[in-house]
């Protein structure tokens, strides 16, 4: 069987369809607001988020709930709204405040694991949370429709707040003394940017996810210099590595959310030989 009836057949079933939908989403609504984040140097807080959502989703595996978002989302977009608190705290600074955060919550994650969790292969299942797993082939209708209203309100949001949204990430003095209220607009970042991260989980993992909010926008920077441009193109490159790192996994039968940051590796080197031949 060639690889486009291969293709064929795989598309054929609905619940791979949903898993494309779900990852294309997603990566869209993270290098929307990973251009932001890059420019403001708090990438780093996607990491340390997801660390968050990993204890999270620890303490529903715990409690047995079938529906872990009810715990998952509401714990990381608290936990962002305190990053983003303390982080302000003359006495704790924002980059050691994320650190302890994510170790943190990664540390007592794996404990609750090890000292509750009934599961027989405890090692796979934490593998499977920190790298993604063939869970997102599991997502139900339900489950689908929610990720897309959720990335529906992201997309809404960076498209009414583009202009206040572009004040804040360049000069906040300017954009407070223009009347912008720079601390809310800062709250909406790091709460649209819990609420991609949990939704990328199932896609990537938790260890993964920043790279589905960095390494689009740092490509896009290798070819652009406007902010515009940057994030158009920070998004074309999102969607092509999301879907195209699926459909290589399928092909190759290898972990999608590897599989997808190794696409997204193979284009940052690709675009920063083109932006060097370009400015040349």
């Amino acid at each position: 069987m060639n690889p486009f009836e291969l293709l064929a057949e795989y598309f054929s079933y609905p619940f791979v369809c949903y898993a494309l939908i779900v990852g294309v989403v997603t990566s869209l609504c993270a290098s929307l607001f990973g251009v932001t984040l890059v420019l403001k140097r708090m990438s780093f807080i996607g990491d340390g988020l997801s660390h968050v959502a990993f204890g999270a989703l620890a303490i529903a595996s715990v409690l047995n709930l079938t529906q872990n978002l009810l715990i998952v989302l509401p714990v990381t977009v608290i936990c962002a709204v305190l990053l983003l608190r303390v982080g302000q705290n003359t006495k704790i600074k924002g980059d050691a405040a994320i650190a302890m955060l994510s170790v943190g919550a990664l540390a007592f994650g794996y404990l609750l694991l090890n000292i509750f969790s009934g599961s027989a292969n405890l090692s796979g299942d934490v593998c499977s949370t920190l790298f993604g797993s063939a869970s997102v082939l599991t997502l139900g209708r339900n489950q689908v429709v929610l990720c897309a209203v959720l990335s529906l309100a992201v997309l809404v949001v960076f498209v009414l707040c583009y202009n206040r949204l572009f004040a804040v990430t360049f000069d906040e003095d300017f954009a407070r003394a223009g009347g912008v209220n720079t601390a809310a607009y800062n709250m909406l970042i790091a709460v649209i940017i819990a609420v991609v991260i949990v939704l990328a989980m199932n896609l990537v993992g938790s260890l993964l996810i920043s790279a589905l909010v960095i390494f689009p926008a740092i490509s896009a920077m290798r070819l652009f210099g406007s902010f515009r441009a940057v994030t158009v193109c920070s998004a074309v490159i999102s969607v092509f590595c999301a879907a195209s790192g699926f459909v290589i996994s399928m092909l190759a039968a290898t972990p999608v959310g590897a599989t997808i940051v190794a696409v997204n590796c193979v284009v940052f080197a690709l675009c920063s030989v083109a932006g060097k031949i370009r400015r040349s």
